[in-house]
């Protein structure tokens, strides 16, 4: 597959353990090993043509580089988890050294998320939902009485009866600061109004922050709000928040406090007191793994009290895809709700709901959510239980999604995966020079042992390709994405031995990546013992010669 072109991408074919030729599990002992053996293979001091001797000196420096980064515990972390740039990445300066290799792990991958939900924010900035109710229970509950006098009434009578737009912008202010201008509009039936908010939040510590809220409405009137957050302790947080609302009916105050502690590394338990229009106590359970979502939760207030409880499972697929289903039982009636989401794109995720509860009726919810918008269409189908009406809002938007998948998005992705492809290959041709270039430097620098190479007695590489083999039908630019890297490996033999890790053999000195985004493989024809030997192994499964089963039988 056709890795994703980002803002700042960065081609780099290089990767310290394959530069090495060790396994990304090895000890120091082994770093130390394979470390001493390249430099004394790259030792400038070897050679006394100017050329050669700066050749080796530059793949000298590389190997020292690598082993600089892998020998040391805290920059191997980083390097584990980002390569190269991720030593670069800001932040590092906040990472005490006494950390453990886990610790560093969890505390770069925080600030990756931090950076790519920042950058994201900022390609799609402004953030808002969008949502258009559609009342379609003609299509189900029909008055025939009604019709038959109506214009036209032999067709089901769909119309949009409420709409909702809100949009937010988040401006940093200050290191500590930052603002957020909301608005909303809303109508229902012929009936709106709208909304707008100003907020300022200010980071006090690495333990709390607090913000100030003014709004103004065309129907409720001003608004006046403060809200706290403070970690209590490491496992447990505590938000606080007041409010002010100037109504045409007088000061209508409200408060509201919730806690929540870590019961355990997946769960969570919460409990939240509100006091005014909406007065409730609430208590929640919620368990989180990489498997599954669930959630308990009992609300006791007025006007209204309900015991939920839902479940989602997680696939662990590309598309990340869920099922879900809850059920909510109140004063209000039963409410039961299933559906599925799916990632239909890089930054896109689309879901599906069907809700049957009494006196409800049947409704069904489609949500998009893109980046940082989010298009909801909640369809009223009836106001009765109908199976009919189940029966069409469970298939329909099954049949829908399988065959748009299948007409639309597959099509349309691998026509992206491709454009990536290509735009990749044309980026990375001049870095794709230089790395031969590299490469065969470090061919110049080993061809004058391998004449004490091929006359040593055990293993012996007479030939060796790496790229992508194609079949002799094949059209002829094909068949040069294959390079010759019969000398690096012949200096890699130790002890009659040749042993390859599973990494990428692009990273391997004297190598290249001559097919970029393409399968690869290298195919190794050698001799043991007088014996002749032949495999093709695959370009990250690890590789060591001689073995019994590469001999070539002889011909009778």
């Amino acid at each position: 597959m056709a890795a994703s072109l980002d803002d700042d991408f960065e081609f780099n074919n290089q990767d310290y353990y394959s530069l090495l030729n060790v396994r990304k599990e090895a000890t120091l002992e082994e770093l130390k090993a394979s470390y001493r053996r390249l430099c004394m293979l790259y030792h400038p001091d070897k050679h006394r043509d100017p050329e050669l001797k700066g050749q080796a000196e530059q793949l000298f420096n590389q190997v020292h580089q690598a082993y600089e980064v892998l020998s040391d515990a805290h920059s191997r972390a980083i390097y584990d988890i980002f390569g190269k740039k991720g030593l670069e990445v800001e932040g590092w300066e906040v990472v005490e050294r006494k950390r453990t290799p886990a610790e560093i792990r969890e505390e770069y991958e925080r600030l990756q998320r931090e950076r790519e939900e920042r950058r994201l924010q900022q390609r799609t900035n402004p953030k808002g939902t969008i949502s258009v109710g559609v009342d379609a229970t003609d299509l189900f509950d029909r008055y025939d009485e009604d019709f038959e006098e109506m214009p036209g009434g032999g067709f089901p009578h769909i119309e949009i009866n409420k709409m909702h737009i809100s949009q937010s912008i988040e401006a940093p202010l200050t290191n500590s600061d930052t603002a957020v201008l909301s608005g909303s509009l809303s109508t229902h039936n012929g009936n709106g109004g709208g909304n707008i908010n100003m907020t300022v939040r200010r980071v006090t510590s690495a333990k709390g922050w607090g913000e100030l809220e003014f709004g103004a409405g065309d129907i409720l009137g001003p608004l006046l709000g403060l809200k706290v957050f403070r970690n209590i302790t490491p496992r447990c947080f505590l938000t606080a928040q007041c409010g002010l609302q100037f109504s045409p009916r007088g000061l209508r105050p409200s408060c509201s406090l919730m806690t929540a502690r870590h019961l355990d590394q997946n769960t969570m338990g919460y409990l939240q007191w509100r006091w005014g229009p909406n007065s409730a106590m609430t208590t929640s359970l919620v368990r989180d793994t990489k498997s599954s979502h669930f959630t308990l939760a009992l609300q006791l207030g007025v006007p209204h009290s309900y015991l939920m409880m839902s479940y989602q499972y997680k696939f662990q697929d590309e598309d990340q895809t869920k099922v879900k289903g809850s059920v909510k039982t109140g004063w209000f009636g039963t409410v039961v709700e299933y559906g599925a989401e799916r990632k239909i794109s890089r930054h896109s995720v689309l879901s599906a709901t069907v809700s049957i509860g009494v006196p409800q009726g049947v409704t069904l919810k489609i949500k998009l959510a893109r980046a940082s918008q989010t298009y909801l269409f909640p369809v009223h189908l009836t106001d009765q239980l109908l199976p009919s009406a189940v029966f069409y809002a469970t298939v329909g938007p099954l049949l829908l999604y399988m065959a748009i998948h299948r007409l639309v998005i597959i099509p349309y992705t691998q026509a992206q995966k491709e454009q990536e492809l290509e735009l990749q290959r044309k980026s990375s041709a001049t870095d794709i020079a230089k790395k031969k270039q590299e490469a065969e430097s470090a061919v110049s620098t080993r061809t004058h042992m391998q004449t004490h190479i091929l006359v040593c007695l055990g293993l012996i590489i007479l030939n060796a390709w790496y790229g992508k083999f194609v079949s002799d039908t094949s059209q002829k630019q094909e068949k040069a994405k294959v390079i010759d890297v019969t000398v690096p490996l012949q200096c890699l033999v130790k002890d009659s031995k040749l042993i390859l890790t599973e990494s990428s053999k692009a990273g391997l000195p004297g190598f290249y990546d001559p097919c970029v985004g393409e399968e690869k493989s290298l195919k190794l024809l050698y001799q043991f013992r007088g014996v002749m030997h032949q495999v093709i192994s695959a370009d990250i499964e690890s590789l060591r010669i001689p073995k019994q089963s590469h001999r070539i039988e002889s011909e009778s």
